[in-house]
């Protein structure tokens, strides 16, 4: 098994760029690209990273899967960055970036981040920006069975894989059989357990995990930490990620029975399980617990709905 854990090249043209805990993807051709920006406070790192790649060249397009905080935080400023940097994402994203509530939120999660960030060992902090997270629009709306075409090449294909969000776009590039994929394949952490990131439908979620472990993959970027690299390094990746989701599922439903639905104890038990045995890096903890309940919640209800439907 080949697990990429840190920055700079790994194959087939991909890059790792700024950190490994929160990546900017580089795909170096003659017509660049990247995918996802990071943290706010990481875009100056990103930068660095992406010019010393792509030496006088820019990229030209940025892919975004879903405009979370850690995945979308440097984008104004990659923008401001590269001039002409295009920005491409879903409709149900480009629609996020106008809601008041979430823009705040992000502002106020990259803000929180700073501090861990500077204690990474090897960060230069002189390249750790406190600027706050910036709104930003959306050049390029995708859709699903999009096809991109980045050159001769180059061919991005668009995939929407709903499950962790409802604007989760993944993208294959069938000539390097690189797939960044990010949340909507699980995320395994240091340790080695896979996290199960649905927040907003289990099965949805499922079903994109399946629809992108039929793809001939040979690089698989997930959201943070690790690039998995060789056909049967992904194949295996994904199916323990099935698997992990199909236990999750489980396991949560046997934990809200003997809690009594208590939501707030079956988070606890799953938290002293997941979060608090990890001793490497790792989301914040606020970022981690607001995560969990959604997803516990959202089984909590599809366990009542299925006992209902029993009767």
């Amino acid at each position: 098994m080949v697990v990429f854990s840190g920055t700079g090249f790994v194959a087939n043209g991909l890059h790792v760029c700024g950190l490994s805990w929160s990546p900017v993807y580089l795909i170096d051709a003659d017509r660049p690209i990247l995918f996802e920006a990071g943290f706010t406070c990481a875009w100056k790192i990103n930068e660095q990273m992406i010019r010393s790649a792509l030496g006088g060249r820019q990229p030209e397009m940025l892919f975004l899967t879903h405009v979370h905080w850690d995945h979308c935080g440097g984008t104004a400023y990659l923008k401001r960055a590269f001039p002409g940097l295009k920005i491409a994402a879903s409709e149900k994203a480009a629609a996020i970036m106008k809601r008041p509530n979430a823009l705040a939120l992000m502002k106020d999660l990259s803000a929180s981040v700073i501090p861990k960030v500077l204690r990474i060992e090897g960060v230069d902090t002189s390249l750790v920006s406190s600027e706050p997270f910036l709104p930003f629009d959306i050049d390029t709306v995708l859709q699903d069975g999009q096809a991109i075409s980045m050159g001769a090449d180059l061919t991005v294909q668009v995939l929407a894989t709903p499950g962790h969000t409802g604007d989760h776009l993944s993208y294959y590039v069938p000539e390097k059989k690189i797939l960044v994929a990010t949340e909507a394949c699980g995320a395994q952490d240091r340790t080695g357990y896979i996290v199960t990131e649905f927040l907003i439908d289990y099965d949805m979620y499922l079903r994109s995990l399946k629809r992108l472990a039929a793809l001939p993959v040979e690089i698989l970027c997930q959201g943070h930490h690790l690039v998995f690299v060789g056909e049967d390094t992904v194949k295996d990746y994904f199916a323990r990620s099935i698997r992990e989701a199909e236990k999750l599922k489980d396991h949560v439903f046997d934990l809200l029975l003997a809690e009594e639905g208590d939501v707030e104890k079956v988070m606890a038990r799953i938290k002293s399980e997941q979060y608090d045995t990890n001793p490497y890096l790792k989301q914040h903890e606020e970022a981690y617990l607001l995560n969990l309940r959604t997803r516990i919640t959202h089984l909590a209800e599809k366990r009542l709905k299925g006992s209902k439907g029993d009767r």
